[in-house]
């Protein structure tokens, strides 16, 4: 029996179609830049927000202490990478580039808020949300998207096939 390989893809995509992809994609990898120039790759659970348009820019928001390599990183250098994957492994992924702010005390709690509504609705008390926010000294991770490639696929490039 013949074994019929999965062909690699890379589909371009403009504004819609990634908007479309990126619904309710939780499961990233962001890379930073450590001060030694070497890059610094943390898998975060995130959320996209924002139409795309010039008023209401596409940004990824993502939860994070003051603490963490990542939030560092980006107080340092704004300019990022952050690959969405599929659920499955082995489904499509996209590469979005991205230059962050790092949203702390109630700005940042604020993001927060922001965050928790796109990725699971309201909660049942926004007051204790926001004291456990500031309690935990959050931050978010609001990353606007400058740029991004296309919608992928792993497998055999198409001329081996």
């Amino acid at each position: 029996m013949r074994v019929v390989p999965n062909i690699a893809t890379t589909d371009h995509a403009d504004l819609e179609s990634l908007r479309a992809f990126l619904e309710g994609k939780r499961h990233l990898v962001l890379v930073t830049t450590r001060s030694n120039g070497l890059p610094q790759i943390s898998p975060v659970t995130g959320v996209a927000v924002g139409g795309g348009g010039e008023d209401d820019p596409l940004r990824v928001l993502v939860s994070s202490y003051p603490s963490r390599a990542k939030t560092k990183n980006l107080v340092r250098d704004g300019s990022c990478a952050v690959l969405v994957l599929s659920d499955d492994f082995d489904g499509p992924w996209v590469t979005l580039y991205a230059t962050a702010s790092v949203r702390d005390g109630e700005d940042g709690v604020e993001a927060l808020v922001e965050y928790y509504r796109a990725a699971a609705g309201e909660h049942d008390d926004w007051d204790e949300y926001r004291q456990a926010m500031r309690d935990r000294s959050k931050v978010c991770l609001d990353l606007a998207v400058t740029d991004w490639g296309p919608i992928a696929t792993g497998g055999v490039p198409p001329e081996f096939a």
